[in-house]
């Protein structure tokens, strides 16, 4: 009889055992590969929610884009790590998607909202975080995370928590900026877009009420790369993958025209 050692060292068990660990390989592989799928068929139609609801704010739906390149661009300025600005590219395009919730009579208002249409207004936030949140994957969550604190304010006067200075999420305190330098920079239904040094001097303004300070600075320090990114995304709107390749700091060298 052949004993269990010899047995589990021969040629036919190697083979067998190889066959088995070659078999648990592919079945590991396929299974990342089936949850990358799931995860990334999941972001897409978040990413058109999301342009839906810029499309009911802004008749291009390029804003989404432009905010998740310069979030990813200023976290990398704030010397972030590059998986993390790339995670934030993904996350940040979905910071509004709560606009879903807000009807057209308040969302495209031509004046000054009433106090009861700025609390309507207001809800966004809650709602896309209520949206993103139940999600269990990391991008859904810092999308959710983004969402919920992108207005609140370094003084505390934000919403919908009303939280202060580090309390705020980096990742709030990264798009808030961005998002109020795009949209000062862009035609709105109530105005024109503003100019560049008057976008930067209001910006300027809030740094150390509305804006982290620290943010501020470095999106003024790399203010001529973050222009000249902003104008390369509206020539390339179409063919960028916000799914794709992190930037690197490279990618924000101005470039000549």
């Amino acid at each position: 009889m052949t004993d269990a050692a010899t047995l589990c060292f021969s040629p036919q068990a190697s083979h067998q055992m190889e066959q088995l660990l070659g078999d648990l390989g592919r079945l590991y592989h396929e299974r990342n590969e089936a949850l990358r799928e799931v995860a990334q068929a999941h972001h897409e139609a978040l990413l058109r929610l999301a342009r839906a609801a810029e499309f009911r704010d802004d008749d291009t739906g390029v804003h989404i884009v432009r905010i998740g390149y310069l979030a990813e661009a200023l976290a990398l300025a704030l010397g972030e790590p590059p998986a993390w600005a790339a995670q934030l590219r993904r996350a940040a395009p979905m910071h509004d998607v709560g606009k879903l919730g807000v009807p057209d009579a308040v969302l495209k208002k031509p004046g000054p909202l009433t106090p009861d249409e700025r609390q309507i207004m207001n809800g966004h936030a809650l709602i896309g975080a209520e949206i993103l949140g139940r999600s269990r994957i990391p991008v859904f969550q810092l999308a959710a995370e983004v969402a919920l604190s992108h207005h609140e304010r370094w003084d505390g006067s934000g919403y919908p928590q009303g939280l202060a200075g580090d309390a705020i999420p980096l990742s709030g305190r990264i798009v808030a900026v961005v998002d109020f330098y795009d949209a000062l920079t862009m035609d709105r239904c109530y105005r024109s877009a503003l100019g560049e040094e008057q976008a930067l001097s209001m910006l300027r303004a809030q740094r150390g009420l509305g804006f982290d300070p620290r943010v501020v600075d470095a999106f003024m320090a790399e203010a001529s790369a973050m222009r000249s990114l902003r104008l390369r995304i509206d020539q390339a709107d179409s063919r960028l993958d916000l799914l794709g390749e992190p930037l690197s700091l490279a990618d924000l060298e101005p470039t000549v025209s």
